[in-house]
């Protein structure tokens, strides 16, 4: 049988439907996490708290997210993804309610910090990949890591101007309610996604599978593979910036005089231009060398960051800078994902790209961390976006020596159908 049939096998749920049912999991979980900014000068202004306090909540979220989801990953590859989407659905609705009524740093810790990074860890984009890996046939898996990224975009550019309008209409706390409302939505949307336990198979393209292969092999296969490690490290540099620039864009934008309406309109405007950036890098990604698609991907953030804070700020120069760096956004998971998936194949993926996306959370860590921390030393955000400049240059030419082609495997027999 081959990897497409039997992957295809795997469900019996039509493609279309596993493709849209991802996707709008991905859209339902990714608006909240990528509107966290919006609430920042709120929360901080009725609490006098500084920036700092907030920041390190949103770090310790995405620090969180990043460590929950290598185990995520393994338990949805080992059991099936359903539970595991269920689960991080609860604990991100749970998570969105205590950051809400959060009357203290530890709450809000507690929140927006514990709760929503596990949460996230279990139902986001990443799952989705994971069970599109398993469940598509694999000439639709490329286009569909795009559109499920897309998906997860097209969710920036909505919430955000939602959430304005929830803020303005009803206040901040009540925004919050509303977001933990829509993410319940993941739990019956997830039935779409129920892979089978300890399935999947390679793909044609990748290596022949190793029956038996545990979950501690697998790693030890990964972490000894070059390529793999350089791509883990190069994804370091996405957190970072990402995360830096969703949490403290608002801020930086008011600072510069301009509207809480503008940061938001900005963030959306990311969201949409991160939709054409994630279809068309799925796209190229079939097309064209991944590693150099990466490297060009991490070059024209650098180039877009600095030409935006060399500039004034402006509405017009934040909805450009939203635009080019949107183009930018997530069009990294589609060629990092395909990667992980054409060296090792589809069995572990969804743990092995967890890993990955580990190493893109603790730079996501750094990235809101240090921008609060900066922010209250120096009064400004200058450092950390020169920072995010150099990291992304460093990025382009770390993904270059990476081998585009299986692991190397010892031939095994295949055992009796």
């Amino acid at each position: 049988m081959s990897a497409s049939s039997a992957s295809s096998s795997s469900s019996r749920i039509s493609p279309e439907l596993i493709v849209l049912s991802g996707c709008l999991i991905a859209l339902i979980t990714f608006g909240p996490r990528a509107s966290a900014g919006l609430f920042q000068i709120p929360m901080t202004a009725q609490y006098g708290w500084g920036r700092d306090v907030f920041g390190l909540a949103i770090a310790v979220q995405n620090l969180l997210w990043g460590v929950g989801q290598p185990f995520a990953g393994a338990v949805a590859d080992r059991f099936g993804a359903i539970r595991v989407l269920c689960v991080g659905a609860l604990l991100y609705a749970v998570g969105l309610v205590v950051m809400a009524y959060a009357t203290t740093p530890g709450l809000l810790q507690l929140g927006a910090g514990v709760l929503i990074g596990f949460g996230l860890s279990g139902c986001s984009f990443n799952l989705v990949l994971g069970a599109f890996g398993k469940l598509l046939p694999e000439e639709w898996r490329p286009m569909a890591f795009g559109a499920g990224t897309a998906a997860g975009s097209f969710g920036q550019f909505l919430f955000p101007p939602i959430g304005n309008i929830l803020i303005d209409s009803f206040g901040w706390q009540q925004a919050l309610v509303v977001f933990s409302f829509s993410v319940l939505l993941v739990m019956p949307l997830s039935l779409a996604l129920a892979t089978r336990p300890s399935g999947g198979s390679a793909t044609l393209s990748g290596p022949a599978p190793v029956p038996g292969q545990s979950i501690r092999q697998a790693l030890a296969e990964a972490f000894r593979h070059r390529s793999y490690v350089l791509l883990v490290l190069g994804f370091f540099t996405c957190g970072f910036q990402l995360a830096f620039i969703t949490a403290h864009l608002p801020a930086y934008l008011k600072d510069a005089g301009l509207s809480a309406t503008i940061g938001g309109w900005t963030l959306a405007v990311i969201g949409l231009a991160n939709a054409f950036g994630s279809l068309s890098s799925g796209w190229l990604s079939t097309r064209m060398s991944k590693r150099w698609l990466l490297a060009w991907i991490y070059l024209g953030r650098s180039v877009a960051i600095a030409a935006f804070i060399l500039l004034p700020a402006s509405p017009v120069t934040s909805i450009l800078f939203g635009i080019s760096i949107g183009l930018l956004w997530l069009s990294t998971v589609p060629p990092t994902s395909s990667l992980v998936m054409l060296m090792f194949g589809t069995r572990y993926m969804a743990m092995l790209y967890g890993f990955a996306f580990f190493s893109h959370q603790v730079g996501g860590f750094l990235g809101v961390w240090l921008g609060g921390i900066l922010y209250e030393v120096y009064g400004n955000y200058t450092m950390v976006w020169w920072l995010s400049i150099v990291l992304g240059i460093a990025s382009a030419l770390i993904n270059l020596p990476i081998k585009e082609q299986p692991v190397e495997r010892t031939p095994a027999l295949q055992p009796a159908e």
